[in-house]
């Protein structure tokens, strides 16, 4: 079941597989969001659900790709240049959208504004890994880290209980070996698998007892005694979100599709539909309110839709060449101040 394609731009194997990954994953991402105001257990059971099944594998698994395609590492100036210095640009955009939605806010950049957490994450991911390799059992000891972490109420601090909490997967990626994977993927995994994500979908919309424990223990970025955990309960099961999480991410990597289908594109611009949604989501909740409120099944289903749509609109190429200019920002400067090559 293995396949892969030329890059067109490179020349080189690209694995649609993880494309197909990511275009599944940008748009739970999407969902997640755009979800969360109206998905709480007593208002509607449907997106409570819902998110409930989203937030326990979709970030780890974005992670574990993150990881994945790190594995050559990157110079400090190219880590500054490519990720410090557009979140701050993202950071500045979504402090003066917060001034005209009369959102409470400030320039406080240790603390990220939405989803930008995951910039300030991958470029302390990426700038510790190679120091971490270096470590024998480091895979046991940021699984520590990410535990002891949930002790603290560092709440979102330079993002360091997420940056901690998930480190997990993001070595996971580095260390990953996807030929393994391609011969494992045959057809009695595919429908072993889908039996058993058949069966958690299932679990999902009828159990009652994973409704008492509240999504936040895959967050990654609330301490056991913000969920009302003491450090004993909560540090076990943190332990037992890690091993679900790998084992929901091992069961997509089965069933993924490892072609090119029309889908394959949004993995490749997860990054403008990424950042370009939080601001419309913003808009949308602050400046209009309605997300807040949905609490029947027809209105969930039309907001779903909709985020397939955002998805879609938001991969066009107007959108990537936005992200891909603040992306290339010092070079620019660099070229005008007149340091240029």
């Amino acid at each position: 079941m293995t396949s892969h394609t030329p890059d067109s731009a490179c020349g080189h194997p690209r694995e649609y597989l993880f494309d197909n990954c990511k275009a599944l994953l940008i748009l739970l991402v999407v969902v997640g969001h755009f979800v969360e105001p109206s998905s709480s257990c007593e208002e509607n059971l449907f997106l409570y659900d819902l998110k409930w099944g989203i937030y326990s594998f979709h970030m780890p698994a974005f992670v574990f790709i993150s990881g994945y395609f790190s594995k050559k590492k990157a110079s400090l100036r190219k880590l500054i240049s490519s990720i410090v210095i557009p979140y701050f640009v993202y950071e500045l955009l979504y402090y003066f959208l917060y001034l005209l939605l009369d959102k409470e806010t400030g320039l406080y950049f240790a603390r990220p504004k939405f989803s930008l957490w995951y910039l300030m994450a991958l470029f302390f991911w990426r700038l510790l890994s190679p120091v971490l390799l270096k470590i024998p059992g480091h895979m046991i000891l940021m699984t520590a880290a990410g535990l002891l972490i949930g002790c603290t109420r560092l709440d979102n601090f330079l993002s360091i209980p997420r940056v901690l909490y998930f480190f997990p997967f993001f070595l996971a990626g580095l260390h990953f070996d996807s030929s393994l994977l391609y011969r494992i993927r045959t057809r009695k995994s595919f429908l072993l698998s889908i039996g058993l994500l058949g069966g958690y979908l299932v679990f999902l919309f009828t159990d009652n007892f994973h409704r008492v424990l509240t999504p936040w223990i895959f967050y990654g970025r609330y301490s056991y005694y913000a969920m009302g955990f003491s450090v004993v309960w909560g540090a076990a099961l943190r332990l037992a979100c890690y091993g679900f999480s790998f084992l929901l991410l091992f069961l997509l990597l089965l069933v993924i599709p490892d072609r090119r289908t029309r889908f394959s594109v949004l993995g490749e611009r997860t990054l403008s539909i990424y950042i370009c949604h939080g601001f419309l989501f913003s808009i949308l909740r602050y400046g209009t309110g309605l997300l807040d409120g949905i609490r029947h099944i027809p209105e969930s289903l039309l907001l779903l839709i909709f985020c397939v749509l955002l998805v879609w609109i938001l991969s066009r190429p107007v959108f990537c060449r936005i992200t891909t200019s603040i992306a290339r920002l010092p070079e620019y400067l660099k070229n005008i101040s007149g340091c240029g090559p």
